[in-house]
């Protein structure tokens, strides 16, 4: 259950929580909120996915 909830994070992330995030201010690195929101979870999702496969391995 841990692994499916996990791997749903970042989608939810993506999707859902872009309506609360929908903002130009502040700049993160001179870039609008809403597109350093989703370089983020673009850039944690892989991290996501790894803790995903290693609960998956473990026995």
């Amino acid at each position: 259950m841990m692994r499916y909830a996990l791997a749903a994070i970042p989608v939810t992330m993506l999707t859902l929580a872009i309506p609360f995030v929908n903002r130009v201010e502040p700049r993160i690195f001179g870039l609008p909120f809403l597109l350093a929101w989703i370089v983020l979870w673009i850039l944690l999702t892989p991290a996501f996915l790894g803790l995903v496969a290693r609960l998956d391995r473990s026995p």
